[in-house]
């Protein structure tokens, strides 16, 4: 029987290599090239972060990840096994929580254990993951009934009770107030350390990459490639005015040319 989310020792996350890939997208005919060559493993149990320019081609690295799209060129995989297609072991968590409105908190963090036909024996993992995200009073509750921190909570349940060893996470907290932003990062780190999970992040937000990440990658506009891979050389937790945070915020800003602006 699988044990207590919030007590159990955390699993190996998953380890990924990114080998020489290259993306293109057909528009009309013509070829709109995306990624160059970029070649990127991430460890077990890390948290990476990717920034760079706007439609540099971040989220369609995340999206070649996850098997929802297979590169023109070269190959990726997680534990050594080619990525060519979706996995249960790898969950991506979007900007957009996209609950669905008919179903309770409750049951709407029960629709990956439901379509795997695993929920009557693992029904458990549902309220685990509802106390592993402060959620418990609300598993009642619909969609419409919460706040957008707590919408986003929810969200995150139903990727955790899935036990992933790969968590992809495209923009997650981007449309979120400041206040509630930060503490939903604070959530995330402690929630990636206690179930060890390797997590790959989408942002804009360089703040957010140096608090949260063991690295940050920094990519080039269109068609991207790898510009500088930066170690956040920091123990966990992070305080925000860390003199230390604050230099490597403004190398990487030093990288995205925006050094000028800080």
């Amino acid at each position: 029987m699988v044990g207590n989310l919030a007590e159990q020792q955390p699993t190996a996350g998953a380890r990924v290599d990114v080998v020489d890939v290259s993306h293109r997208f057909d528009f009309d005919g013509k070829a709109l090239p995306v990624l160059n060559r970029v070649s990127l493993r991430i460890a077990p149990n890390e948290l990476v972060s990717l920034l760079g320019p706007s439609g540099c081609g971040k989220s369609t690295l995340l999206r070649l990840v996850a098997g929802l799209e297979t590169p023109t060129i070269g190959t990726i995989s997680a534990d050594g096994d080619r990525i060519t297609g979706p996995h249960p072991s790898r969950v991506v968590m979007f900007q957009d929580p996209t609950l669905y409105p008919w179903r309770t908190v409750k049951a709407n963090v029960s629709l990956g254990l439901e379509a795997r036909g695993l929920l009557r024996r693992q029904a458990h993992r549902v309220d685990e993951a509802l106390q592993l995200v402060g959620l418990t009073q609300f598993a009642t509750a619909y969609p419409h009934q919460l706040s957008g921190g707590m919408a986003q909570r929810v969200s995150l349940a139903r990727a955790l009770v899935n036990d992933p060893k790969l968590l992809l996470l495209d923009e997650p907290l981007g449309k979120l107030d400041s206040m509630t932003r930060m503490t939903m990062q604070q959530e995330l780190v402690a929630l990636w350390q206690r179930s060890g999970f390797t997590g790959l992040l989408v942002t804009h937000d360089v703040e957010e990459a140096v608090f949260m990440s063991n690295r940050v990658i920094v990519l080039s506009d269109r068609p991207a490639t790898i510009k500088a891979d930066i170690r956040i050389d920091l123990p966990f937790p992070r305080h925000r005015g860390d003199p230390r945070l604050a230099e490597l915020r403004r190398q990487i800003l030093g990288v995205l040319g925006l050094d000028t602006d800080w």
